[in-house]
C-alpha cells in the first residue's frame, strides 16, 4: 500500500469503508494517523474494531481533525456533513487527494488523469495497457481497477519513469485539490449526473478542475467537441500547454485494432495515443498496444457469435450519449439493418435525441425495464418495438429474430437500478442468459 509521512500524527475522520475507504484507513493507519471511522454497515465497522475510533461524524465534534475522506458515492450537495464541515473549518477530500498529498514521498513518477462523460475507462485501461507492454512500471486506479492507495508504490526502470493512470469521475476530482499529473485529459461532456450538480455548466467545472492540476512540464488534452461549453472555453483564451483533439480521427489503421471498433473507440485510441506520446513512447509501442488491446468486460464485450449472430454486452452504457456510439458501429448494408437493440432500465433523460441519426442501423428493439414505455413510444415511429419487460425475454427474442451477420446487442442507455445492483450484475447476467440460450459456455472475454 502507499505510505507517507505526511500523514503521521494527523486526525483523519473516513466516511464509507467500501474498499476505497478502507484502503484509506489501512494506509493512514500504517502511516500513524489518527483515524475515527465510520459507515452504515455494521460489518465494515467491525472490521476496524479494536484499530480505529468507530464514530458517525456526524455525531461527533469535528473540531481538531485535519480533514474528513469520504467517498465519492456521498453526495455532498445534500449531505449535511458538507455544512458541519465547513462549519468546523475541516476540508473533505477523497482518497485521490490523499495519494497527491504523498505523491512527494513515492520515487519520480508521472500522474495521467483520465476523465469525460464517456469513454474513460476504456481509455485509462488501454493508455494502462500500451505502457505495461511496452515495459513500463504502472498501475491504473481512480475509478478503476484497485484503490490507488492499496497499490504499492512504483520504481523507475530501464523504460523511464512508472506511471499511475488514473480514471477520475467528477465526484473524484470534486474531492481532489493538489493532483500533480503529467497529463490531463478531458475526452468528452454531455449532460449526466444533473442531480449533483446545479447547471450542465457546472458538471463540465467539475470536469474542469482537472486540467488546472497539472506538475512541471504537464499538458492538457481538450476535446474540441466541447470547445463551446463556457467553462471548457475559458482554456482557449489561458496561457499555458493546452492540446486540443478533435475530429476527423486518423482511422487509416483502426482495422488493426481488434477490441477498439467503432467511432467511440476512435476516439478513445486517438487520445490514448496522445497521451502516450506525452510520455515518451515511441510511435511502434502505441501501435503494438492499440493491436493488443484486449478491452474491458461489459464495455463493446463480445460474447461470441452464434450461428452467425453476434452478440455485444454494452451494459456499461448506462445514458443515451453512451449507447449512441455503439449503435453506430455496425451500419446498415445495402439496405439491410442489422442491429438487434435491448435497450432500458431506469432512464437518465427522457429522449434518445443522440442515438437517433443511428436508427437506421436498427432491425428491432427490444425494450426492457421501467423505461421500456417510454423508449417505446420514442422508438416506434422509427423501428419494429417489442416490449419485453425482463432482459430474459429481450435476449431469447432477439436471438430468435437475428440473422446471420446481425448483431444482438445489450446497449440500455439506462441505468441499472430498477432490476440490478449495478450494470456491471446487469451485464453478467446477460452473458448468463445468452449462454443459457445457446448451449454454449463463455469462456472468455473480449470487445470490440
Amino acid at each position: 500500500m502507499i505510505t507517507a509521512r505526511v500523514f503521521s500524527g494527523r486526525k483523519y475522520a473516513v466516511l464509507g469503508l467500501a474498499r476505497s475507504g478502507m484502503a484509506v484507513v489501512e494506509s493512514l493507519l500504517a502511516s500513524g494517523a489518527q483515524v475515527t471511522a465510520w459507515d452504515r454497515q455494521d460489518n465494515a465497522r467491525e472490521a476496524l474494531a479494536g484499530r480505529c475510533t468507530i464514530a458517525d461524524p456526524m455525531e461527533i465534534g469535528l473540531a481538531g481533525f485535519d480533514a474528513i475522506v469520504v467517498s465519492p458515492g456521498v453526495p455532498l450537495n445534500t449531505h449535511p456533513l458538507t455544512a458541519k464541515a465547513k462549519a468546523a473549518g475541516v476540508p473533505i477530500i477523497g482518497d485521490i487527494e490523499l495519494f497527491a498529498q504523498a505523491q512527494p514521498e513515492l520515487p519520480e513518477h508521472f500522474v495521467v488523469g483520465i476523465t469525460g462523460t464517456n469513454g474513460k475507462s476504456t481509455t485509462t485501461a488501454l493508455v494502462h495497457h500500451i505502457l505495461k507492454e511496452a515495459g513500463v512500471n504502472t498501475v491504473m486506479g481512480g475509478n478503476i481497477g484497485l484503490p490507488i492507495m492499496a497499490q504499492d508504490p512504483l520504481e523507475p526502470n530501464d523504460q523511464g519513469l512508472p506511471v499511475y493512470v488514473l480514471e477520475l469521475s467528477s465526484y473524484q476530482i470534486d474531492l481532489t485539490y493538489t493532483l500533480a499529473c503529467k497529463v490531463a485529459a478531458l475526452l468528452n461532456i454531455t449532460p449526466d449526473h444533473l442531480d449533483r450538480y446545479e447547471s450542465f455548466d457546472a458538471y463540465a467545472a467539475s470536469k474542469a478542475r482537472l486540467m488546472d492540476m497539472l506538475g512541471p512540464f504537464g499538458v492538457s488534452l481538450l476535446p474540441t467537441s466541447a470547445e463551446d461549453i463556457p467553462p471548457i472555453a475559458e482554456f482557449r483564451d489561458k496561457r499555458g500547454p493546452y492540446e486540443w483533439i478533435g475530429p476527423p480521427y486518423d482511422d487509416s489503421n483502426q482495422a488493426d485494432w481488434p477490441s477498439l471498433q467503432g467511432p467511440h473507440n476512435l476516439e478513445n485510441a486517438t487520445f490514448a495515443s496522445h497521451i502516450c506520446g506525452e510520455l515518451f513512447l515511441s510511435n511502434g509501442d502505441i501501435a503494438n498496444g492499440l493491436r493488443t488491446y484486449p478491452g474491458l468486460p461489459h464495455r463493446m464485450e463480445v460474447l461470441g457469435t452464434f450461428d452467425g449472430v453476434l452478440v455485444i454486452n454494452d451494459s456499461k452504457a448506462t445514458n443515451p450519449a453512451s449507447t449512441a456510439p455503439a449503435l453506430a458501429a455496425w451500419p446498415a448494408e445495402d439496405g439491410h439493418k442489422r442491429i438487434h437493440w435491448i435497450c432500458g432500465g431506469l432512464a437518465k433523460t427522457d429522449n434518445l435525441d443522440e442515438c437517433a441519426p443511428h436508427f437506421g442501423n436498427i432491425a428491432a428493439a427490444y425494450t426492457i425495464g421501467e423505461a421500456a414505455a417510454l423508449f417505446g413510444e420514442l422508438l416506434a415511429p422509427h423501428m419494429k418495438v417489442e416490449a419485453c419487460e425482463m432482459l430474459c425475454e429481450a435476449a431469447d427474442r432477439a436471438l430468435k429474430a437475428a440473422k446471420p451477420g446481425d448483431v444482438v446487442m445489450l446497449s440500455p442507455a439506462c441505468a441499472s437500478f430498477d432490476q440490478f445492483r449495478d450494470y456491471e450484475v446487469r451485464g453478467d447476467t446477460f452473458r448468463e442468459i445468452v449462454a443459457r440460450l445457446t448451449n454454449t459456455p463463455i469462456k472468455e472475454r473480449s470487445a470490440v
